[in-house]
């Protein structure tokens, strides 16, 4: 495997039905509401089948690293059981998102096998790797937490009870550009 390739395998178990937390997951461009800690913006493309197959997002995304990464995805195929993606753009590969019913639970894998192409995260993988790879991980723990977040706002039994939810976590660092956001060493103007 090259030192910028990376696989990881992330679990989840959340109290809920299937369709719904496919559904939530799904929803790419409302990933910025329930998911803020790492999704800074989302915008489909193309919207693609009534299944969600073809459909292209494009994404703004950050952990807490100060750095930033823009990608996009296409929806390569939508089955009952969840979602493959193909990924491009600072990064490039594929995720696969399975969801099972396990009684009152939804058991959530995410299996994420990709290459970095940023020049930042390509060029420093070889050292960096552990940093990065902790990254996703605290990426994908609060993941979970917003999930079981949203869960909860969605079965609040009145508006008060909802609002007594906290917010999901938000973006450690900064969002604007860094020097670490400078590919070849430019200055990366933000739009």
């Amino acid at each position: 495997m090259a030192s910028n390739s990376y696989h990881f395998i992330t679990h989840w178990r959340v109290q809920g039905q299937r369709d719904e937390v496919t559904a939530i997951i799904g929803n790419a461009p409302d990933l910025v509401r329930w998911w803020p800690s790492v999704y800074l913006e989302v915008h489909e493309l193309e919207p693609g089948e009534a299944t969600g197959a073809g459909k292209v997002i494009s994404l703004y995304t950050k952990g807490w690293l100060p750095y930033t990464l823009r990608w996009q995805f296409v929806v390569t195929d939508v089955h009952p059981g969840g979602f493959t993606l193909k990924a491009s753009g600072d990064f490039v590969g594929r995720g696969i998102w399975t969801l099972t019913q396990a009684g009152p639970d939804v058991d959530v894998t995410y299996d994420w096998k990709v290459r970095a192409d940023k020049p930042l995260l390509r060029d420093l993988s070889f050292i960096m790797k552990p940093i990065f790879s902790a990254n996703h991980h605290w990426a994908m723990r609060l993941g979970e937490r917003s999930l079981l977040l949203e869960l909860a706002r969605r079965h609040a039994r009145t508006a008060i009870e909802r609002e007594l939810l906290p917010a999901p976590p938000g973006a450690p660092t900064p969002t604007a550009p860094t020097i670490l956001d400078r590919p070849e060493g430019r200055p990366r103007i933000r739009e």
